[in-house]
């Protein structure tokens, strides 16, 4: 079987399911596991990939191709019809994320490749676990995908008690610094696992624009800053110009790995809620490796 990935975290699940010698195509941004790298790119970016945009630039330059009707990713089509794959997975939840299934489906009209197109668009976390599944379904690994989603939903359980008796601490989950985003869809059910109470966002909201006086109202406890698309060494660096808003005074703050146990709507998430776990109750778990969380304050 011929696979195509062009989501990080559709690709990070077809390695877990043992089928990674099977993927003959990935998006720029597939960058786990480390076999992943070696697989040819036929999905790119349209915007800078330099590292050199600030978070308000990003958005800007984002904000503009959407308003325009214009996609921020390539697809190779040349490549895929080249390789005439079996399989390709993609999502319709977020344009910002990845190249939109319908996209993808309209471009192999064009070229005549008859690959069935997975769309993988969780909402919630428990919808995110049963991504593994889906692609388990269409790659033929429906036994070890059964054991993968098993082994995940119990760690979940495994924090859940272990955080059980604690007072829920109130979370504002950041996914943007400049402007300011909530951080939606999946993250208030992590929060939630780990013994925290999401502010603003609420399981299954998607990701919205705010200001500053609207989170000041909330009065976090903890701010998670978890900026999409950035490694920890660039959140820690943006994430210390937030010791300075007087809306975050008193909280404390943290900035974790966004792309590799947040963003990523693949089995990291459940790190990503051990994470939160160390974070907000490192008494009962344990704090979190500073490799995947730092706090700033």
């Amino acid at each position: 079987m011929k696979i195509v990935s062009l989501l990080p975290s559709a690709t990070e699940i077809v390695f877990a399911l043992g089928s990674g010698d099977q993927l003959i195509g990935r998006s720029f941004e597939c960058d786990f596991p480390l076999g992943a790298r070696g697989v040819p790119i036929v999905s790119g970016t349209a915007l800078p990939a330099d590292g050199l945009l600030s978070a308000a630039e990003i958005d800007a330059a984002v904000s503009e191709r959407i308003a325009a009707g214009e996609s921020i990713y390539r697809l190779d089509v040349e490549a895929i019809r080249r390789e005439q794959p079996d399989v390709i997975l993609a999502q319709d939840l977020c344009e910002v994320c990845a190249v939109p299934s319908g996209a993808v489906t309209e471009a192999l009209e064009v070229i005549g490749c008859s690959a069935q197109v997975v769309s993988l668009d969780p909402t919630n976390l428990d919808e995110v676990l049963a991504c593994v599944w889906q692609v388990g379904t269409a790659i033929g690994r429906t036994a070890e995908a059964d054991a993968l989603m098993e082994s995940l939903r119990q760690r979940v359980e495994v924090v859940r008690d272990a955080v059980c008796d604690e007072t829920p601490r109130r979370v504002f989950a950041l996914e943007w610094s400049d402007p300011p985003f909530s951080a939606g869809h999946w993250v208030p059910d992590m929060i939630a696992a780990a013994g925290g109470s999401s502010l603003i966002a609420r399981s299954g909201d998607r990701s919205a624009r705010l200001d500053w006086e609207r989170i000041a109202v909330e009065d976090p406890q903890v701010v998670v800053f978890m900026p999409c698309g950035y490694r920890l060494d660039r959140a820690v660096e943006e994430g210390m110009a937030l010791l300075d808003r007087p809306e975050l005074r008193g909280a404390e703050i943290w900035a974790t790995w966004a792309d590799a146990y947040f963003s990523r709507p693949g089995p990291r998430v459940v790190d990503g809620v051990e994470i939160l776990a160390g974070v907000l109750h490192p008494g009962a778990v344990g704090p979190p490796d500073t490799s995947r969380a730092v706090r700033l304050r």
